[in-house]
């Protein structure tokens, strides 16, 4: 009852309630709660945080990964640099698809803004990343092996023997293996696999170097494509280019001075069978020039098989047919004379399509669209192409007169023709009465006449410079060389300890997955070691 009293507060206390300090007290608490917040990164942390994620190999390989996975729509969709031929084509067939797949760069892949972000990131993260490695890799092979551990026995790999065997020994049938050999007063220590990080380092240097190959080739090289038809020549100055795309240090002097003429196109073809049609093969019988001094030369121009000038590459990527007509107005006049390529509607019997336009016909100007027919059967009523060589050329003509608006300073494509302010000469049918070579359709309203006078072939090549192609390849090899050491190699290490006529071999491996390999190789050591 003492002790109860003595607990329970006086009168003094219980009537005069204690006064709380607020004032006092808060600070401490706030004090408490900051203590416990962790402390932000702030700006430097934050770019600390940054360049270590993107320099982490995870971050790379994930940028390789997504590298690989973005060229994918560059062998899907026709590209403008390699095929422009094919990308109108697209805009002709799918205008709707095409439009949204253009807002994408889909037909401009490796020019694509989002595909350059993710060069310039993985060429970043590889530096980044290998660079220091290499730098560590460089002190571990100058690094001598470690001294023998006190009890060989404990290590995966241990057995000890009696024998003669000296330090001196040791070290010598060590060495004789390829071993980095250190030794003690009784000890030896042995390495051996440093190849496997460098195999590792140099796949990834090779990496960064091709990658700063194709910049350097995308910065000081150029593509350019043209179409040439059979008897035309081509030079190579930019002026001559359909389409010319010149890396940001090229100039028009850069251009290699050589030129060419196309004597003759030949395609052949799998005449009868199943695989009636197929191409067996394609070639064109160049007169080369390399230079504007230098005598001509004939070459054989074939898929996958380019003209070498100084490094300039020309490659076959393309043909099709050129039909030639002369074209005479309502004045008697020759309004237009020559070929006129024509776009393939049907790549397996190459039935193509063109457009011919004399603006300088009077009294009205003509257009005309035509239908090449390569090897020409009756069909019914209709007329059908069997066969994509040139057996029995035909063409269907459509004519048509009225201003074809190239005087408005709006530029036009030469494979369309703008029907809508233009007139049907005569009565349209959708199957008119093809013209056989030397055939002649005369035009209604005495507007004048078209004549088919023979037929051409046209190619349409790609000509490269690329600085970087050579430095590519060997740093390509270099990866390839790389990765098989890496995964072939294995780090391993062995010591050797002698003491009072007992000898102790203990190994350790220093790759995952390698113990089965390397049990069978300390055995080998331990016999050698062993023999007298």
């Amino acid at each position: 009852m003492t002790a109860q009293r003595d607990n329970m507060p006086s009168d003094t206390e219980a009537t005069e309630p204690v006064e709380e300090t607020p004032v006092e007290e808060q600070p401490v608490e706030q004090a408490a709660a900051d203590s416990r917040r962790p402390a932000g990164l702030g700006v430097v942390g934050w770019l600390r945080w940054g360049w270590r994620t993107l320099t982490s190999m995870r971050t790379a390989l994930i940028l390789l990964f997504l590298f690989a996975l973005a060229s994918i729509p560059g062998s899907i969709y026709p590209q403008r640099g390699v095929d422009p031929g094919q990308v109108a084509r697209y805009f002709q067939d799918s205008p709707t698809a095409a439009k949204w797949l253009d807002r994408f760069w889909l037909f401009d892949v490796f020019s694509a803004p989002w595909f350059a972000a993710i060069y310039l990131l993985l060429f970043i993260s590889l530096a980044g990343c290998v660079l220091p490695r290499a730098l560590l890799h460089v002190k571990e092979i100058r690094r001598k092996p470690p001294a023998a551990p006190r009890n060989l026995l404990r290590l995966p790999h241990g057995e000890a023997f009696e024998g003669d065997l000296t330090v001196e020994e040791a070290a010598k049938r060590l060495r004789r293996r390829q071993f980095r050999v250190v030794s003690g007063s009784d000890w030896v220590a042995a390495e051996k696999g440093y190849l496997r990080e460098t195999g590792n380092l140099l796949f990834h240097v090779a990496l960064l170097a091709i990658l700063f190959a194709v910049g350097a080739g995308a910065l000081y090289g150029y593509r350019g494509n043209v179409l040439v038809v059979e008897g035309d020549g081509f030079a190579n100055v930019v002026a001559a280019y359909d389409r010319f795309m010149p890396g940001q240090r090229v100039s028009a002097e850069s251009l290699r001075p050589f030129s060419f003429t196309l004597k003759d196109f030949e395609a052949t073809y799998v005449a009868a069978g199943a695989k009636q049609g197929q191409p067996l093969d394609y070639s064109a019988k160049l007169s080369v020039q390399e230079s504007p001094t230098s005598t001509p030369r004939d070459f054989d121009l074939k898929v996958n098989e380019p003209l070498d000038v100084d490094g300039t590459l020309t490659y076959l990527i393309g043909h099709g047919y050129a039909p030639t007509f002369k074209v005479t107005d309502g004045k008697g006049q020759v309004a237009y004379e020559g070929p006129v390529p024509c776009l393939a509607a049907d790549q397996a019997t190459y039935t193509s399509e063109c457009v011919i336009k004399a603006p300088d016909a009077q009294p009205l100007q003509l257009g005309f669209l035509g239908r090449f027919l390569p090897t020409t059967v009756p069909n019914g009523d209709a007329w059908v192409s069997v066969f994509p060589g040139a057996v029995n050329p035909t063409v269907q003509i459509f004519p048509f007169g009225g201003d074809l608006g190239m005087k408005s300073g709006v530029p036009q494509s030469v494979y369309q023709l703008d029907t809508d302010g233009l007139k049907p000469l005569g009565k349209m049918s959708a199957q008119p009465k093809p013209l056989a070579v030397g055939d002649t359709l005369e035009l209604a309203d005495g507007a004048g006449k078209i004549q088919f006078t023979g037929v051409r072939e046209w190619i349409s090549l790609q000509t490269t410079y690329d600085p970087g192609r050579l430095p590519a390849l060997l740093a390509a090899s270099a990866a390839v060389l790389g990765l098989v050491l890496s995964l072939t190699i294995r780090r391993r290490r062995v010591w050797v300890r002698v003491r009072d006529g007992k000898v102790t071999v203990g190994g350790l491996t220093r790759t995952e997955g390698s113990g089965a390999a390397f049990s069978a190789e300390f055995a080998e050591i331990v016999t050698m070691l062993r023999e007298e």
